[in-house]
């Protein structure tokens, strides 16, 4: 018996071993852990139990028979993240540069397929060359079973990807269709084809960073949330981010207890309006100010920069967050800013997450950029994602709600559960300057005339009570007292229940 446990440690110590002490320096070398060095910064001590240690791959061909490594590049199981289960996989980069072949993938679809029938989350660690060419068509089949999967995993568990390294080809699909991605800077890339083939079809000459660096997803394509430093930053920000997340659609995501009572007031919120309506004001600030000690997970902040999203708590329960920002195009909506916005509720309503909308838009974004961009169709998706969502939604106009803008954000009419506004809200089809100008187009030439008839309108229009007046403003609070308010209102609707219409699925305008 002896000499069988012996054999058996020796097997699991060359599986750990992966590629080799020699590949594992060079790893280290770029910067980054290996994977089994990930999974331990990931995870808590000692909670990860791993499947498929020995698997190897069945290739023959080009020589393969003659390197067999055990894991097959990929390290998966399962563990636990401050107690709550999650499945992971964890690509070897020291293995055949971490590149899938069919085994390989067969072990991710593994424990895809275990998160989904027990209900945890997917996290994915991506280090790797592609599609394992000695494998052909069996590597790119293998690929094939994890996409699939995402798309059956979609809505029912949480998905976060982590670049960790190079993920190109193939290998970009999977990360793309979860919910979330993180990213390494300096050390990870995504691209769907590399600088030299780009350089071949187009001519153009570009760098890996240039091509699908951190900064070019973060904050031009939007395809990653955020991108950190280093291996351990990236590894316990997820770790950050998976505490406000419920382990499946059919739970709640868990309770956070905390000395911040919903009773706060916070004065500050009583000046932060400026006097002059053209004046911004960071409605970063004003999250931060409404949130349990001040926490706020910001998601896709390096791009489009006029909204904000991301993941607070009130009263120890997660919250996402959708606010403008006036401090960037004066908080219009655009192109960029109405996707960002669109994915990110869509996501809060699959996982029964309340969504907070804190409003000061002027309206959308003009110019022929935008229209010949589709603004009218990716600004549907806004309109769309907030119209379809049914889980508790609260909104606070906190200045400026004009136009077609106005009603997208959460309004009453597409059936926002509590709407509030500041004394200082403007609700309005536009601003008073640009409605004079049309409503007394005849009287332009008398600046004085004008200028009266401009107050007069701020005066019957600028202010929240016309829509309060019909019902479209709950109720018109100070904005000390926001918190409380908003805190009262997500305890009302914790039990909210909203039949839909019997169909198979929307149509999204994508």
């Amino acid at each position: 018996m002896h000499k069988i446990i012996a054999a058996l440690e020796a097997r699991r110590a060359e599986a750990r071993l992966g590629g080799g002490q020699k590949r594992i320096d060079a790893q280290h070398g770029k910067g980054k852990l290996t994977a089994r060095e990930r999974l331990d910064v990931l995870l808590d001590p000692g909670s990860f139990e791993e499947y498929d240690m020995f698997v190897t791959h069945r290739a023959r061909d080009f020589g393969m028979d003659r390197s067999v490594i055990p894991g097959d590049g990929v390290v998966t199981g399962w563990g636990t993240i401050n107690g709550r289960m999650t499945y992971v996989f964890s690509q070897d980069f020291t293995v055949f540069g971490g590149s899938l072949s069919e085994t390989h993938a067969q072990k991710i679809c593994k424990i895809m397929d275990l998160a989904v029938q027990n209900g945890a989350p997917v996290i994915g660690l991506n280090d790797s060359g592609g599609a394992r060419i000695q494998e052909g068509v069996a590597a790119l089949g293998g690929y094939a079973e994890v996409f699939w999967r995402n798309v059956q995993a979609s809505g029912a568990v949480p998905q976060i990807s982590v670049i960790m390294g190079p993920t190109a080809g193939g290998a970009v699909s999977s990360p793309v269709m979860t919910d979330f991605i993180y990213m390494v800077k300096d050390t990870s890339f995504m691209y769907v084809t590399g600088p030299d083939v780009v350089k071949t079809v187009t001519s153009e000459i570009v760098t890996h960073e240039e091509l699908g660096g951190a900064g070019t997803h973060t904050k031009v394509s939007s395809v990653a949330d955020a991108a950190f430093d280093n291996d351990i930053e990236a590894l316990l920000e997820v770790r950050r981010l998976f505490d406000f997340l419920p382990l499946n659609a059919n739970e709640k995501a868990p309770h956070v207890d905390t000395f911040d009572t919903i009773e706060r007031h916070d004065e500050a919120l009583d000046t932060i309006i400026p006097d002059s309506a053209n004046k911004p004001y960071d409605m970063r600030e004003v999250v931060v100010r409404l949130a349990d000690e001040g926490d706020f997970l910001e998601l896709q902040k390096d791009h489009a920069g006029n909204i904000l999203t991301g993941f607070i708590r009130i009263d120890g329960d997660t919250v996402g967050v959708v606010a403008n920002q006036p401090l960037v195009l004066a908080g219009c909506l655009d192109i960029n800013s109405s996707k960002k916005a669109a994915r990110f509720i869509r996501f809060c309503d699959c996982f029964n997450i309340p969504i907070l909308t804190l409003e000061d838009v002027p309206g959308f974004l003009p110019g022929t950029a935008q229209e010949y961009g589709g603004i009218i169709k990716h600004g549907a998706k806004l309109l769309f994602a907030y119209a379809e969502a049914t889980v508790p939604k609260v909104t606070v106009i906190t200045r400026k709600a004009y136009g077609g803008a106005y009603d997208v954000m959460a309004s009453k009419h597409i059936r926002a559960d509590v709407n509030y506004a500041w004394p200082s809200a403007e609700i309005a089809v536009m601003g008073a300057k640009g409605a004079t100008e049309i409503l007394y187009r005849a009287e332009l030439g008398d600046k004085d005339r004008i200028a009266a008839r401009t107050r007069e309108y701020e005066d019957r229009f600028a202010n929240p009570f016309v829509a309060a007046e019909r019902g479209f403003i709950d109720d018109v609070i100070m904005p000390s007292s926001t918190r409380r308010r908003v805190a009262r209102a997500f305890q009302t609707l914790k039990n909210k229940k909203v039949a839909v219409p019997a169909k198979k699925h929307d149509n999204i305008p994508l």
